[in-house]
């Protein structure tokens, strides 16, 4: 009887040109794009410099600071007040003030201080902005350092960073992208197949045949496991031709993972669809839970910088432990035993929401 209601499904799903088209072409499109577009890294900040020394070193650090790539030079000020005009003509985002006798006192071993000051409207910008030229400036002072035979005091502070050396956002996005997708097609293309099969009247025929609840459940199930797996294998063969991104951990533990999640969403979506009479009202509850379930699950912002009610909120979102597993084993190499939490977090939700889905199918007789 499995075999029948596979056949039907499939048959169901390639009938409809769109679909299948939908599920080679979003993937493809969402990864070439959106780990463009939704970067948080800071570049292009336009910076005005205020040298009131005119020295070889004073130019030297403004030539240091233009190539790092995070700024573009856009003014060179004569006095404070000329680059803060600069500023609220929407010119400049930062500005760097060196001082007078600026080279004159590093040669003497003396304290400078260099003033930064920046437009904090934005203050994601604004911070990530002064840090970055603080970074360059301690560097700049390593360099003096060096070359003097520690003559210059030099910054004592070293950064090692872990896993993401290079603190580039795409790695840290792109996983997380992977379960979106992940979420979106197996979530609710199961939703939409059993809601359109009610309206069609598909579900008053299937109601009055001998099948089972629970294998018509799995029927609807299976195909959309299959469909996951080629939408992850998809976001990651361009993860790794594109990006040069690979997992540093276990293919297989992906995809255990994987399967499990596909279980929990795909029970989710067909439990909404169980309560839903048409397809306008399933896509409206879908669209709900999937967006707060996105919001909150730490795909743009890392769930500890949220305050302390939201991330309670989070433990009974399946998509934040999946997103979790994703990021340790390409970023970190985790392994499944590092894992645990998560996979019994998605083994219960997926216990949970399946089981629901059988019980709330209404099945006459």
């Amino acid at each position: 009887m499995l075999k029948f209601l596979l056949e039907k499904e499939f048959k169901q799903i390639f009938r409809n040109p769109f679909i299948p088209k939908l599920i080679l072409a979003m993937p493809i499109i969402i990864m070439m794009v959106l780990p463009w577009a939704a970067n948080q890294e800071i570049k292009n900040l336009k910076i005005s410099v205020i040298d009131s020394d005119h020295s070889a070193l004073s130019k030297r650090l403004a030539n240091k600071i233009t190539a790092s790539g995070y700024f573009r030079l856009t003014d060179f000020s004569a006095s404070f007040h000329n680059a803060m005009q600069s500023v609220d003509a929407g010119k400049s985002d930062i500005i760097i003030e060196i001082p007078f006798d600026f080279e004159n006192s590093l040669f003497k071993s003396e304290i400078v201080s260099v003033m930064i000051s920046a437009n904090a409207v934005n203050g994601l910008k604004g911070g990530l902005g002064s840090a970055y030229l603080s970074s360059i400036i301690n560097d700049f002072a390593d360099e003096l350092s060096a070359e003097r035979g520690n003559h210059y005091q030099s910054s004592i502070i070293r950064s090692q960073f872990r896993f993401n050396p290079h603190l580039n956002y795409k790695a840290f996005i792109i996983p997380a992208l992977f379960v979106m997708l992940l979420t979106l097609f197996t979530g609710f293309l199961p939703a939409f197949n059993i809601v359109a099969e009610k309206e069609s009247g598909t579900t008053e025929q299937m109601n009055v045949t001998p099948v089972n609840k629970g294998i018509f459940i799995i029927s609807k199930l299976i195909p959309y496991w299959i469909i996951g797996f080629v939408i992850l294998s998809i976001c990651m063969g361009i993860a790794a031709l594109v990006y040069g991104l690979k997992p540093a951990g276990s293919l297989a533990a992906i995809y255990i993972y994987a399967i499990i999640y596909i279980l929990v969403v795909s029970g989710l979506g067909i439990v909404i669809s169980n309560y839903s009479s048409t397809m306008q009202q399933a896509m409206f509850v879908m669209f709900f839970f999937m967006m707060t379930v996105i919001l909150l699950s730490g795909l743009f912002t890392p769930i500890s910088s949220m305050p302390q009610w939201a991330q309670t909120i989070t433990t009974i979102n399946p998509l934040k432990y999946l997103m979790e597993v994703m990021r340790a084993i390409y970023l970190k190499g985790s392994g499944m035993h590092e894992l645990l939490p998560q996979l019994f977090a998605l083994c219960g939700f997926a216990l949970i929401f399946n089981g629901w889905a059988v019980l709330s199918y209404k099945k006459s007789k």
